[in-house]
């Protein structure tokens, strides 16, 4: 009894309360790129002034991901681009620009009048190298096919990116899939010649970059808008009517002003989007001053905990029970055992974009990753802590006329304690790593800053998600060694038997 007590308390005593949101707040989301960040903002402060509880969840991931949100429910409204509507989210469907209001219509969705600008694909290289290679147009790539490109993961698997691309221009080159922010600082440490742009990238004139010409017409319009969920016009009549006050608000000159003043002068977006909707529209919005350092740090600690906590208790809780039946039922043990391995071998990429479709984003996929994540080291080690007691043991048990649950109870758990906390350490390090990636999909965490550090190219940020991650591991380990050590100091497990 006093065994498993200690496991519930490590997982009981990390684990803040759950971090559901208000079915009354209007949920903006946004994807992992400064521009639609920004954007992100902008729609969030002219709701606010409309008078509604409004929040922000950035950096949530690609296209796909957004528009499978909203059409969810898990978001409202979230910035996308008319572009990549027809050819990449409709790509199913015959759609025009003429009829993608009716199409989105059919689908519960709505969309603004284009908020001002064009920000559609191009692909870049650094003008000296363009310059000294003859290349001003994608049809010129093709006379160099030693060149080294390096696309945006999404662009590479968009219908409208890279497979398309290189059908059209008949390009010979083998991609390879980076980070776009990433890609940006690979081409200017000539790690790669050729990359994809966004048009209104602050990027290209800060690195210096040829804008390759579409001289074949490849890529579409990419009309920046809002779409939203249909029924926030019976829902929250205003809101559509606030949302449409941006339209035809941002030229693409503005944009890119907007993007610099973020992605190379290191404001924050919502700064950035705060001194906007102030200019342009004479709103001026509640809680712009960002946050200290460690306030943040605060904020995203308790975020972290309750990952990292809730998870380890429900994994223990599924863990030690499945160790159990592995370890005692040898006709079950073996697919209990490779069924986890198994689980252990998606990557946490693939595993969190699994837990989307079904629980949507934000917390619950989170903690539901995490916990299938952390099974394989406890399990294992409760199996083998059991498989391992010695036979003597279990033979004095026997004759002192134990239950088998009396045996398990007193005797067999408390034994195998030292290796089901080894496999509950493991879990602990697992945890807290894998959950940085949790803010992928709005979950929060130290994956944030992360996040943010990546996109900017600031060292500080990525510190401000990496070191409080390694300091929590060291605290929580301290905390399953202190569980140890008092297990170690009860009453001796032969006292039991």
């Amino acid at each position: 009894m006093r065994f498993l007590c200690w496991l519930l308390l490590i997982g009981v005593g990390v684990a803040p309360v759950s971090l559901a949101a208000q079915d009354s707040t209007l949920t903006v989301g946004s994807k992992m790129f400064t521009e639609n960040v920004i954007l992100g903002w902008a729609a969030a402060y002219t709701l606010q002034d409309a008078g509604f509880d409004t929040r922000h969840r950035e950096q949530l991931g690609g296209s796909r991901f957004l528009w499978d949100a909203l059409v969810r429910g898990d978001i409202d409204v979230y910035p996308e681009y008319t572009g990549t509507l027809i050819e990449e989210i409709l790509a199913d469907t015959e759609v025009t620009p003429a009829t993608l209001r009716d199409v989105l219509a059919e689908r519960g969705v709505r969309m603004t009048a284009p908020l001002g600008f064009n920000n559609t694909y191009a692909l870049g290289m650094r003008e000296a190298h363009a310059r000294k290679l003859g290349i001003e147009t994608i049809s010129d790539l093709r006379n160099h096919p030693d060149l080294r490109v390096g696309f945006s993961n999404e662009f590479m698997e968009r219908s409208d990116g890279w497979p398309s691309l290189r059908q059209v221009y008949n390009l010979p080159f083998t991609a390879q899939g980076l980070d776009h922010d990433i890609a940006y600082r690979a081409l200017t440490n000539d790690a790669i010649d050729v990359i994809d742009l966004y048009s209104t990238d602050a990027e290209i004139q800060r690195y210096d970059l040829r804008v390759l010409e579409d001289d074949r017409g490849h890529f579409p319009k990419y009309e920046a808008v809002l779409v939203y969920r249909a029924d926030l016009e019976a829902e929250a009549p205003a809101a559509p009517a606030a949302l449409a006050r941006l339209e035809d608000r941002i030229p693409a000159d503005t944009m890119r002003v907007l993007n610099a003043r973020s992605a190379i002068q290191g404001e924050p977006e919502r700064e950035v989007a705060a001194a906007f909707v102030q200019r342009a529209l004479n709103i001026v919005s509640g809680d712009v001053q960002a946050p200290s350092r460690m306030d943040r740090v605060q904020t995203r600690t308790a975020e972290h905990l309750a990952l990292v906590g809730v998870s380890l208790l429900f994994a223990i809780g599924f863990s030690i029970p499945l160790g159990i039946i592995a370890a005692k039922l040898r006709w079950v043990g073996p697919a209990v055992l490779i069924a986890v391995g198994v689980t252990y071998t998606v990557p946490a990429l693939a595993l969190l974009a699994l837990m989307v479709p079904p629980l949507g984003v934000g917390y619950v996929p989170a903690v539901t990753a995490l916990v299938v994540y952390s099974l394989l080291p406890i399990v294992w080690n409760t199996y083998t802590g059991l498989r391992d007691i010695p036979p003597p043991l279990m033979e004095s048990a026997t004759a002192l006329g134990l239950s088998p649950w009396a045996k398990l109870w007193c005797v067999e758990l408390p034994l195998a304690a030292g290796s089901i906390l080894a496999g509950i350490k493991i879990a602990v390090v697992i945890n807290v790593g894998t959950a940085t990636l949790g803010a992928l999909i709005g979950a929060g965490g130290y994956g944030q800053p992360i996040l943010t550090g990546i996109r900017r190219a600031d060292m500080g940020l990525i510190l401000e998600g990496t070191v409080p991650a390694a300091l929590l591991t060291v605290v929580l380990l301290a905390l399953a060694e202190g569980v140890e050590r008092a297990l170690g100091r009860g009453p001796a497990v032969s006292d039991g038997a």
